[in-house]
């Protein structure tokens, strides 16, 4: 049978059923990681090999109703081994979880290939003749008839996959495309400008004809829709979030498969699991950890020798946690192994041509902590197949930055290392500043500014060419926002300016602008393919009165500010 036109030429009832399954599998396989690192670390545990056994004989039903033969195959021999590790008949030692481990890999790869409707045949021989060796090496008990057991499944499987749509169907919850939600959050979006719009028409009705009985009208269903869309906002962002338990579930079996590689003994921790965020940051989430949970493991991470060299364990120590703190979201990643040396980084920046000695002796600890985020960066002198200590740092640097998050690097050498990730609970709806420079509004996102100042120009001194502040007992550099955006200011006549004082990372700026126009509640567009993306800045927005404004990405708009100064950002 041609499974790829079988899948391709579904009716709609069996489409529905095809899309059933395939969200079905990905929620077995997802559980099934888990529960195998705990089978190895609990081998007697009856229950679980229970839940094991019934998770793949699902998976073996629906996939032999559907047609996906290499599926049912691999979960029927599969199901075979779980069986006799349920009956006692041998213990599930490193060598059984081994072979499991790599069927539940194999698994993976072919529910890909199916969600894709590429069901081109893989290689399953390998995989499949270690679990057929392993049980005739162990086992003497006889094989039940394969053509009485066949029919029996069969018959399983049919009734195990109508209970399951029949459940869904009963269930108290739906399942709702993210398309669907994506969709929601924009026709939101847009209710959000036009309450805006609405708001400012009516301030303006109300001051012209304040005593008109009508306009009290319009102000109050103008204050109600407010509110309305207020909650709806609310409620739709809701829908979107999503516990980071889904990331985070697949980094036990990387850091055991990463251990068993590299030779090291490493005891991971997670927390937070409950902890929720919106599901288009989720998805992109996945690369980064990889990368972090790598490079502790095989460059943060001593090996067991030279640890207890050191006196310390021979069992090091890796915590992964996510918190939410107002509205970001902190994922924290956290080792015990030899940390990073701030100068040997400059050393090597230096050997490298990425700095010069002079920057480099200007360089806080943080800055030059910071220098493992430069593209193909790395303390290792040699390359390995695993990673190096910055090798794919620039990609999760770049990959949090997209998502509009920071990347926070503290290490003590010989004692470890913590890496941050704060990112924004929802990049869509912010609140923002808006500030006037020239004929021009621009508006930056609240969650950046740190306070506001008005200066009189003797307070404004210029340092080695580039103009400062001082704020208390800091001096932060000033970026007029006239002449970056090739305008003249408009005369102060009261020769004070605004300031307003933003940070990122770590790094603050003062931007100088003409005045403030007071805070907003914005809705964040792209600019769109006509005009792509242009470098500190964010997107755009629509303002009450229709007139469309730029909204500044502050963390690019200091590295920008940063560079123009001659400094490594």
């Amino acid at each position: 049978m041609d499974n790829e036109q079988n899948v391709s030429s579904f009716d709609e009832d069996m489409r529905e059923i095809f899309d059933s399954y395939v969200i079905e599998a990905s929620e077995i396989l997802e559980h099934l990681s888990q529960d195998l690192l705990t089978l190895e670390k609990k081998p007697s545990d009856a229950n679980l090999l229970n839940t094991i056994f019934r998770g793949i004989h699902t998976l073996k039903g629906t996939s032999s109703f559907l047609g996906f033969s290499q599926m049912t195959e691999l979960t029927h021999t599969s199901e075979d081994l779980l069986n006799k590790l349920r009956k006692g008949d041998f213990v599930a030692d490193g060598e059984v979880i081994d072979i499991l481990i790599e069927a539940h890999t194999a698994a993976k790869t072919l529910l890909q290939r199916i969600r894709n409707h590429n069901l081109q045949p893989i290689d399953l021989d390998s995989t499949l003749e270690k679990i057929r060796g392993f049980m005739q090496r162990q086992s003497t008990i006889l094989q039940i008839d394969s053509v009485v057991a066949s029919v029996k499944e069969q018959a399983a499987a049919i009734t195990d996959t109508s209970k399951v749509i029949q459940q869904r169907m009963d269930d108290s919850t739906i399942r709702v495309d993210v398309d669907r939600l994506d969709n929601l959050m924009n026709l939101v979006g847009e209710l959000v400008l036009a309450r805006n719009r609405l708001s400012q028409v009516t301030q303006s009705l109300i001051e012209k004809y304040e005593r008109i009985e009508m306009s009290k009208q319009i102000a109050d269903i103008s204050s109600q829709i407010d509110f309305v869309t207020t909650e709806l906002q609310m409620a739709v962002m809701k829908t979107r979030m999503v516990p980071i338990e889904k990331v985070f579930n697949g980094l036990p079996l990387l850091a055991r498969n990463l251990m068993r590689t590299i030779g090291k003994d490493v005891d991971l921790q997670i927390y937070g699991k409950e902890t929720e965020l919106d599901k288009s940051l989720i998805e992109e989430l996945n690369d980064p950890l990889i990368h972090m949970i790598r490079n502790a493991i095989d460059h943060g991470i001593e090996f067991p020798e030279e640890r207890i060299k050191l006196g310390k364990p021979s069992q090091g120590i890796v915590i992964v946690s996510a918190e939410r703190d107002g509205n970001f979201i902190l994922i924290t990643m956290e080792d015990d192994g030899r940390g990073m040396d701030a100068e040997q980084i400059k050393l090597k920046a230096i050997e490298r041509g990425l700095i010069t000695e002079e920057q480099a002796r200007e360089m806080s600890k943080s800055e030059a902590l910071n220098l493992v985020f430069i593209p193909g960066f790395s303390m290792k002198q040699e390359t390995t197949n695993i990673s190096g200590r910055g090798v794919g740092m620039d990609v999760v640097k770049t990959k949090i930055a997209k998502l509009k998050g920071i990347v926070e690097i503290d290490s003590e050498y010989g004692k470890g290392t913590v890496i941050t990730l704060k990112l924004p609970l929802t990049l869509a709806i912010i609140q923002g500043l808006l500030m006037k420079v020239a004929d021009e509004t621009f508006a930056v996102p609240l969650n950046t500014v740190f306070e506001i100042v008005r200066l009189g120009v003797d307070e404004i001194y210029t340092i080695q060419g580039r103009e400062v502040m001082r704020v208390r007992d800091s001096v932060l550099p000033i970026a007029r926002m006239a002449d970056i955006i090739g305008r003249k200011s408009v005369p102060d006549h009261s020769k004070t300016s605004y300031v307003v004082i933003v940070g990122w990372g770590g790094k603050q700026i003062g931007l100088l602008v003409d005045s403030l126009l007071g805070q907003k509640e914005i809705v964040i567009k792209t600019l769109g393919n006509y005009l792509g993306d242009i470098p500190g800045i964010a997107g755009s927005t629509i303002l009450g009165d229709g007139s469309v404004i730029l909204v500044i990405d502050v963390g690019q708009f200091i590295e920008l500010f940063a560079r123009h100064l001659g400094k490594v950002a």
